[in-house]
């Protein structure tokens, strides 16, 4: 019995369709995954800080507030960066000294690879994920 070529191109643009697919359903959960995760430490921050500020404010707050652990101050670093927000850059550079070290314990200091990453996002940088979730406005 033959395979004719035209079988094996039906197969294999069947597995390049799946596979384009499997790859879009990844991305769009890991997307959906990271919008609610920076959606989920906005709101700790304004139960912290009072819910009637914006994300970026109650963030700026969760930074600069020294009684909390430095795992959440990176938390806010991080969020501030998806959410892309300019107004966040004063602080952002205040905390950032361009020496990033080679491992950063994330629970005993600022992270300056993660304050590197907030500034280039709220700078404009390209978040190629945040299309997906910023469409809902919490701020």
């Amino acid at each position: 019995m033959k395979i004719k070529w035209k079988q094996i191109k039906h197969y294999f643009l069947y597995l390049c369709a799946i596979g384009i697919s499997i790859f879009v359903l990844f991305f769009v959960i890991t997307c959906t995954w990271i919008g609610y995760e920076a959606k989920n430490i906005c709101q700790e921050a304004k139960n912290i800080y009072g819910s009637k500020q914006n994300c970026t404010t109650a963030l700026i707050k969760l930074l600069d507030d020294d009684q909390q652990n430095f795992r959440k101050r990176n938390d806010a670093i991080w969020a501030l960066g998806q959410f892309g927000n300019s107004s966040a850059l004063p602080t952002l550079k205040k905390y950032y000294t361009g020496v990033i070290p080679n491992r950063e314990p994330l629970n005993k200091t600022i992270s300056q690879y993660e304050l590197k990453k907030a500034i280039k996002l709220a700078e404009g940088g390209l978040n190629i994920t945040a299309f997906i979730w910023r469409s809902v406005n919490i701020e």
